[in-house]
Parts: C-alpha cells; sequence; structure tokens
C-alpha cells in the first residue's frame, strides 16, 4: 500500500460516464416497475426502453472516445489478465486495479449486451392485447412469437439478475475488501500514486459527449419509426 503522501486526487471517472450510469440506473429500475404494473404504465415503459436504447448507443461509441478509463481497451480483460484476477481472490491477495477490476468489466460488458437484446426484442414484442412494439409489423410473426417470450420471460430475468449481483458485488467490495467502488463513481475521483493517467474531463469533452448523445437519440428516434 503506497504511502498516503505519494496519494493524489485523480480524475477517472468523466462527467459523461458517471452520468450515463445515474440515468442509467434510474431508467431499469423504472422499466422493470413499469413493465410490472402494466396498462397505462406500459407508455412510460416504452418511452424508457427508447431511453435506454439511447444510453446504450452512447456507451458503447463514449467507450472508443470517451476518457482514458471509460474506454474498452483499458477495462476489457484480457483472458490471462482475468487468470490472474481469480487467482489473486483465490490466494485472498488484494490486486489493485484503476477503473473496472476484470471482473468488474465482464459485468459491464454483460450488462449492455443484456439491455441491448432486452431493448431490442421489446422493440419486436407484441402482448396481443393492447401493447406492440414499434418494429412488429415489420417481421414475421414467429420472430414477434420469439422476441415476446425473451422480452418477458427470459431477457427480464437476465437482466433482474445481473442488475442484483452488480449491487451485491458492489457492496461486498465497500464492507468486506473495504474498496469503495461508489463514491469514485459519484464524484469522479479516486486516491491514487502520483502519475495515474487521469481521464480528461473538460468542457469540450462533455459538450463533444452531449453531441453524441443527441446523435443517438435521433438514431434511435429514426429506428422506432421505420414502420
Amino acid at each position: 500500500m503506497p504511502y498516503r503522501s505519494s496519494l493524489q486526487r485523480i480524475r477517472i471517472w468523466d462527467l459523461p460516464t458517471r452520468i450515463f450510469h445515474i440515468l442509467l440506473a434510474l431508467s431499469v429500475a423504472g422499466l422493470v416497475i413499469t413493465g410490472e404494473v402494466g396498462g397505462n404504465a406500459m407508455q412510460l415503459h416504452f418511452l424508457l426502453g427508447y431511453g435506454v436504447l439511447t444510453l446504450v448507443l452512447f456507451r458503447l461509441v463514449w467507450g472508443w472516445v470517451g476518457g482514458h478509463w471509460s474506454r474498452f481497451v483499458q477495462f476489457v480483460p484480457t483472458p490471462s489478465m482475468l487468470l490472474s484476477y481469480v487467482q489473486s481472490m483465490r490466494k485472498k491477495r488484494t490486486l489493485n486495479t484503476v477503473g473496472h477490476n476484470p471482473l468488474g468489466a465482464l459485468s459491464v460488458l454483460a450488462m449492455l449486451v443484456v439491455l441491448l437484446f432486452q431493448v431490442l426484442s421489446g422493440l419486436t414484442s407484441d402482448d396481443e392485447i393492447s401493447n406492440a412494439g414499434p418494429w412488429t409489423s415489420l417481421v414475421p410473426s414467429d420472430w414477434v412469437a420469439i422476441a415476446t417470450e425473451y422480452h418477458s420471460e427470459i431477457g427480464k430475468v437476465l437482466l433482474i439478475v445481473l442488475v442484483v449481483l452488480h449491487v451485491g458485488t458492489v457492496l461486498y467490495y465497500k464492507r468486506i475488501k473495504q474498496d469503495d467502488l461508489i463514491t469514485p463513481m459519484l464524484t469522479g475521483d479516486k486516491m491514487l500514486p502520483l502519475g495515474t493517467h487521469d481521464s480528461r474531463d473538460t468542457l469540450t469533452s462533455r459538450l463533444f459527449a452531449l453531441s453524441i448523445l443527441i446523435g443517438c437519440a435521433y438514431l434511435v428516434y429514426r429506428l422506432v419509426n421505420l414502420s
């Protein structure tokens, strides 16, 4: 453990990444609640779904051009990195990481993939009562049936399981391993050794992120209105 005097406050998570994380968490919670309530709440459910698709597309782009530690190349683990991390956990050794640790990185990727499939299947779902996704008229009926079953039975369960595992892991690291993952995601900063690479988080980069978000929102609008 470095001496405290050798540590400094480093910007790890840029503001766009932090806002994305908060908005995604709120939107997913809203999706689960409105999906369970049904009825008139389904209108909000659809809007939240479009919002989640916008956020996921934004994160996929930001994973290439965002702040240093938000880029996929900085946190997606190689097999050897993952194996080394698992072995360190088995030996109860602490392997310090700056951004996402290897298991956390896999969790992020899994969440993005499941959310993407969940939203896309929702666009093609039809409950045969009063709610149908905007793509149901564009694909064969058997595709609609498959998408509907996945969206309401499989994808929903996968998403809830991932969310529970994610929250549980964060609490485990905070309580047991004394590694606070929550505060850095809220403030953006973390106490790290001198010379640690920081993430670009300037007004220009934030405006750039906003332009990407607007572009993703427009793309989702066009996708939703294909029919």
